[in-house]
Parts: C-alpha cells; structure tokens; sequence
C-alpha cells in the first residue's frame, strides 16, 4: 500500500498542482490541437499515417512539457528508467505483433489506458491525504477515475481472451441470474464511489472496495458478449480508457489529459453508436442481449445437395473476359494473411482492364476498420475501398463477387425478419452474377448461424486456406 506521507509523491502533487508558465499553456495548447488534427486526420485512410503521427507529435510535446515538473518531484532516475522500460515494451509489441493480432493489441491498450488511471487518481488520493480537505471536483474526479479505470482494465483483458480465442472467454459466460449480478455490483460500485465523494477522511480506504468491485464489474460485463459483437465492444472499451484518463485530468488538474481524453472518449462513442448502426443492434443489445442462433433453420436442411465445389483453375478461367469484380473481405483474409496475393489478384486482373473494387462491410474483422488496415498495407488504391451501402446499389452489375473468409456480412438471411440477425445490413452479393466463397468449411461466422448463400445457384465455394486459394487463382489467370 502506497504511504500517504510519502515525500516524491506530496512533491510530485505540489509540483502539478503549481501555476504553469505561460510557454508551457502554449505548448498544452499546441498538442490539444494536433490531438484534434489527428483524430480528423484518422477518419480516413488517405490521411490516417499523417494523423497518426500529427497525435504522437502532440503527445510528445505534451510528454515534454511535463516531465520538468514530474522530475522536480520524483527524481530523474525513475522517470526515465519509466519510460526505457515502457518504450521498449512499447517498439517491441508494435514491430512483433501480426497484423491479424492487431484488435487484440488495441485491447491491451485499452486496459492500460485504465489502469494508468486507477493508479493516477489513487496515487493524488494517497499523497493528498485524508486529513487535509480535498476539493469536490478532486474528489469526483477521482471516484470516476477509478471506476472507469477499473471497469476498462478488467473488461478490455477479457475482450483480448475473446480476441484471442482462448476457450475460456471465447463463448459467452453467463451465470445463474447475471443481470441482477451486474445490477447489484453497478450499486455497490456506485455506492463506494458516493462515499468516496462525501466523506473525504475515509475516501483513501473507500478507492479500495471501489476499485475491486470495478474490476468485478468489468469482468460480468463483457463475459457474457459473444465474439460477434467484439469490433462494438473494442470501440466501446476504447471510449471508457479516454473517459478514464479524462477524469484523470481533472484529478491531477491537467488540462493536456482533460482534452486528450474528452477526444477519445467522444470519438470511441461515436464509432460505437457507428458500429451498432451497422450491425441494426442497439448498445443494450450488445451489452446484454446475444444473438439467438437457435431461431435459424439448420444447416443439414440449407446445405444438403446445394453446394457446388469449385477449383482454382476453374475460376481463373471464369474471370477471363469478365469486367467488374468486387472482393468482399472478412476475418478469414486476415487469418490466412491473404492480403499480399489478394494485391497480386488486383494487379493481374486490373492489368487486363478488369475493374476490380473492394466492398468493405463495417464489421467486418475483429475491430473497426481491421480491413481496411490489411488493404492499406499491401497499397490497395483508396478509392477502391467501398462502404458496403455505397457497392450495394449496383452489385447487380458485378459479373463475379468473391467473398474472402467473410460470413455473417454477406449472410442474406438478415433480410428475414424472425432471423437472429434481422435487419443487420450487409453485402448484397447474392445479386451478383456469379458468387465465389472462398472458405476452409461450410463452419458458422461469428453468428453461429448456417449461411444460405452458400447454397444459392450462382455460388460456388471454394474449400481452402484464403491464401493458398488467391494465389491458385492468381496462377489460373495468368495461363489464360
């Protein structure tokens, strides 16, 4: 347990809480703005690299402009063999992690996120003291800081075992009356947060209990969402690490974090409500409900003397002559790391004037935008990648559609109202003149729910690995 009469952190709080010269407002003020530029800058993948660095600029400045104070306090030493250790951890995680890994790194930040805060806020709470009289704003601050923190921690490690597909997490966990757990942990958390607000003496020893039942609560809270709702949940978990570190700033009166925090907790809302509008669920749903597989018919009966095998070679040769193909991509190009012969496929085809798009469902993966990071990376033209609402309208044109690893956004049962994922928007491939489905088996997507699609007159599948299919196909073409 942290000493509340320790002296680096009294000087530490002294040090943040004294008037800050005007150079160092200026430069707060100049990494707020690159924050925003930078988050504008990620809305679209022309101009994401450039917001991307614009952000770590910003937050390098900010970084910069802090340390003199923190270092007055704390000593060089530890500041600096802090951010050694963290940097490593840092440039090693980024440069060895796959690309197909990468919504599971997003989670693990998130929770760091949340547990930087709840280590933040207990740090002032500690050093403040209980006997001396802490502020309301402080005190509110805190408490939040601390919930959020807590619930983003725990929940975003769940959300990486899910990711990650580790048996245990992977299929929802739900206990013998799980709502009224989560209604009893949500008024117990918000309980010790009251107390730790009005009775400033106790409130070091109320931050406890709150933070440990927060941790709980995270745990009960993202347990029971299914791995189809995971890209909602990242965004989510995202948006609660900005709210956290938002109320961190108030707590430690740092304008730079108040702002860098109210961005991501807006923006990660936002993307959320964008998610849930994609899926036709609400944040509740997703939250609380799971989708009922048990309503689908099953796949013996969709299935059964339906399905058309096809080859590489034969495909080639039925893309020889065509003259508009769209590539649907899902999770299953990023598993079989297909994005390098699916470039191949684009050149080849493009170079004998096909014109070759790519309609991206915003689903689609494991977190917001993952395809569109996989396309990016092997230099796949911007404006080739397409909204799904945008190719919709004029599939019907498509001479061949091939849908890479992708399930539940091309699934035509969502047009159904009794289905279990009525009116969730996808891919209207089924319009277009020939279906190929390239997949390992005839397995449920995300959904667990048998896809008639597979089944249709104008689809073939073709039963392989996704890249070792791309690259048969990419061969067939160039013998013809």
């Amino acid at each position: 347990m942290l000493n509340v009469t320790n002296p680096m952190l009294l000087a530490l709080v002294e040090s943040t809480e004294q008037a800050l010269p005007m150079w160092a407002l200026i430069a707060y003020l100049v990494a707020s703005v690159l924050f925003i530029l930078g988050i504008k800058g990620l809305t679209h993948p022309r101009t994401a690299v450039r917001g991307n660095l614009m952000s770590a600029v910003g937050m390098f400045i900010a970084v910069v402009v802090t340390l003199p104070a923190v270092l007055g306090g704390l000593g060089w030493g530890l500041v600096i063999g802090g951010v050694a250790v963290g940097g490593a951890i840092g440039v090693v995680a980024a440069t060895k992690v796959q690309m197909t890994a990468m919504p599971q790194m997003v989670a693990i930040f998130n929770g760091f996120g949340g547990g930087a805060s709840i280590f933040v806020a207990w740090a002032e709470l500690t050093a403040t003291g209980p006997t001396q009289a802490a502020g309301s704003q402080m005190l509110i601050a805190t408490a939040l800081a601390g919930l959020i923190g807590a619930v983003t921690f725990s929940g975003s490690f769940i959300a990486y075992g899910k990711l990650q597909e580790f048996k245990i997490f992977w299929n929802p966990w739900v206990l013998p009356g799980h709502q009224l757990l989560n209604a009893v942990l949500g008024v117990a958390v918000v309980t010790m947060a009251v107390l730790v607000i009005a009775y400033p003496g106790g409130a070091v020893w109320w931050y406890i209990p709150l933070v440990i039942i927060a941790l709980v609560l995270g745990v009960t809270l993202t347990c029971p969402i299914g791995g189809a709702d995971m890209p909602v949940v990242i965004a989510l978990l995202n948006s609660y690490s900005g709210l956290a570190a938002a109320a961190t700033g108030f707590v430690i009166n740092n304008t730079v974090l108040i702002i860098a925090g109210s961005l991501v907790g807006a923006s990660g809302l936002i993307l959320t409500a964008i998610m849930c509008k994609a899926m036709n669920r609400s944040l509740a749903n997703v939250i609380f409900g799971k989708i009922d597989a048990t309503k689908s018919v099953s796949a013996d009966d969709i299935y059964a003397g339906k399905i058309k095998a096809t080859s590489g070679e034969e495909i080639g040769m039925m893309l020889d002559g065509v003259q508009r193909v769209v590539i649907v991509p899902g999770y299953g190009m990023a598993v079989a790391q297909a994005q390098h012969a699916v470039r191949h496929l684009y050149n080849e085809l493009e170079a004998r004037d096909v014109n070759v798009e790519f309609a991206v469902h915003p689903v689609a993966g494991r977190m917001p935008g993952h395809m569109n990071v996989l396309l990016a990376e092997v230099d796949i033209p911007y404006e080739k990648l397409i909204e799904s609402d945008d190719i919709n309208p004029s599939l019907d044109t498509v001479d061949m559609a091939i849908v890479l690893g992708a399930n539940d956004v091309v699934n035509p049962v969502a047009r159904e109202e009794d289905s279990a994922i009525a009116g969730m928007p996808i891919v209207d491939v089924d319009k277009c003149r020939t279906v190929v489905v390239i997949k390992r088996s005839l397995s449920p997507g995300f959904a667990g729910i048998p896809n008639p699609l597979f089944a249709l007159d104008n689809t073939l599948m073709f039963f392989s690995d996704g890249k070792e299919a791309v690259e048969e196909i990419v061969a067939a073409v160039k013998e013809n």
